[in-house]
């Protein structure tokens, strides 16, 4: 009963996400909605990395930039004409992040996580000055995508289904990995990697293979992000503001969970949209948004999952 009451519910979730755009029509709220699902993705794929094994990556823009980047430049170079064509391209934006992650995470997984920390701030500094610097980006002039000739309503609920179809594949891919024997050395390197290198565990390996895994849906929301704006900018593409935010989000759902990165995108991303919009002026929409985060990492410091969790097993217990 247990396992169909969790479907049915799943299902209902996703039930919801599929209505959303065709209740909220309004091209205002469905862009808001396109930006939750991407650091939804993206929040999820940093966390079957960096959530599982303790190891704090700030560099994803790195993956987030160059799918985008991907996507520009292979439709320029191909001639990708604009419509549901350049979403073929999507799954090579992916392709080529999990490729430059391979080296990146060859480089930085060599520290140890303080360390580790450091070399992907680094690495991703390294980046955002070749995409200023290199002329295959454009430089600080940017990339074009291609135009699709889509109403405003429609061309919004496109882009919503499928960074949606996105979203589901990788919110099953964590799940799946979660469950695994490779999710249980990922979690055994969070909590004593001395030791589960002495229990047999190819430590290295394991983190490399997640690191890279991580990096492809990201790759490939980056590249449906940067086809949604129709341009593209290095400062921008890779942004410091993206590693932070997806690292917030995580946490402040709760880090390791399935449920934890999506609720923290899905709250503080629509918040922080919604702030934009309603408290631009003057900037005081920063100030409701780290004054909500603050009451979170005061009160419930474990994240907003675990922590209800918990409560939730104190209230059974007393009973």
């Amino acid at each position: 009963m247990n396992v169909i009451a969790r479907l049915t519910g799943i299902a209902i979730v996703v039930a919801g996400f599929v209505a959303f755009p065709l209740v909220f029509s309004n091209p205002t709220t469905t862009s808001i909605a396109f930006f939750t699902l991407v650091f939804m993705v993206a929040a999820t794929a940093w966390n079957v990395f960096s959530g599982l094994s303790g190891y704090i990556a700030l560099g994803h823009a790195v993956f987030f930039g160059s799918g985008a980047y991907v996507l520009a430049i292979t439709a320029e170079k191909w001639h990708v004409a604009a419509g549901w064509s350049a979403f073929e391209l999507v799954p090579l934006a992916g392709l080529v992040a999990g490729l430059i992650a391979i080296p990146f995470g060859f480089v930085a997984l060599r520290t140890r996580r303080h360390t580790f920390v450091v070399i992907t701030i680094a690495i991703f500094f390294i980046f955002q000055l070749l995409a200023f610097n290199l002329s295959i980006t454009g430089g600080s002039s940017g990339l074009q995508t291609p135009t699709p000739l889509w109403t405003a309503v429609g061309y919004n609920q496109r882009f919503y289904y499928v960074v949606l179809a996105i979203l589901v594949l990788t919110v099953a891919f964590a799940w799946f990995v979660r469950r695994s024997r490779f999710g249980l050395q990922l979690l055994a390197i969070r909590d004593d990697e001395e030791r589960a290198l002495g229990l047999g565990v190819r430590t290295r390996r394991v983190k490399l293979t997640a690191f890279v895994l991580s990096a492809v849906p990201t790759g490939m929301v980056g590249a449906v992000w940067a086809y949604f704006l129709g341009q593209i900018f290095p400062q921008f593409a890779f942004d410091p503001l993206f590693d932070v935010t997806v690292a917030l989000m995580a946490f402040f759902g709760g880090l390791g969970t399935i449920v934890g990165p999506l609720l923290g995108a899905l709250v503080l991303e629509a918040l922080q949209q919604e702030f934009t919009l309603r408290f631009s002026a003057g900037s005081v929409y920063l100030v409701v948004y780290g004054a909500l985060f603050l009451a979170v990492v005061l009160l419930l410091p474990r994240g907003v999952v675990p922590s209800l969790a918990s409560l939730v097993r104190r209230a059974r217990w007393a009973r």
